[in-house]
C-alpha cells in the first residue's frame, strides 16, 4: 500500500486543523459553506463528536485538493473507495450485461449493501 504525506495517527479533528492552516481558513463556517453542510456539522467533527459521511469527505477533497479523499477517509477512520479505471469499469459493465434480470437485481442489491456498510464504518 502506498504511503501518503499525512501524519501517522492523525484523526479527523487534527486534519481539519491542518486544512485550516494550509488554506488560511479562520472558521468552521467557511469550511461548511464550501462543502454545503451546516457549521454545526463541521463543529461536531472538530470536537470529535461525529465523523463525516463519505459525501462530506468527497466534498472536502474536491474543495481542498491538497487533501486527498484517501487521506481524509483514513483520518475519519474509513477506507476510501478503490480506484476504478475506465477499463475496469467497462469490464464490470460487460459482465453485468451478461447476467439475467434477476441476477442483475440481486447483484445491485449486494452492491448497495456493501456501499451502505462502508458508509456506516
Amino acid at each position: 500500500m502506498e504511503t501518503t504525506d499525512e501524519t501517522p495517527g492523525e484523526d479527523f479533528a487534527q486534519i481539519l486543523k491542518r486544512l485550516k492552516d494550509e488554506y488560511g481558513i479562520r472558521s468552521d463556517s467557511e469550511i461548511a459553506r464550501r462543502i454545503d453542510v451546516s457549521p454545526a456539522t463541521v463543529n461536531t467533527w472538530v470536537h470529535r463528536k461525529r465523523r463525516p459521511r463519505d459525501e462530506a469527505i468527497r466534498a472536502l477533497a474536491a474543495a481542498f485538493p491538497r487533501f486527498s479523499r484517501e487521506e481524509l477517509s483514513a483520518a475519519a477512520g474509513r477506507q476510501a473507495p478503490g480506484p476504478l479505471s475506465p477499463d475496469a469499469e467497462q469490464r464490470i459493465i460487460e459482465l453485468f450485461r451478461e447476467l439475467t434480470k434477476d441476477q442483475q437485481e440481486f447483484t445491485e442489491t449486494q452492491l448497495r449493501a456493501l456501499r451502505d456498510a462502508n458508509r456506516t464504518r
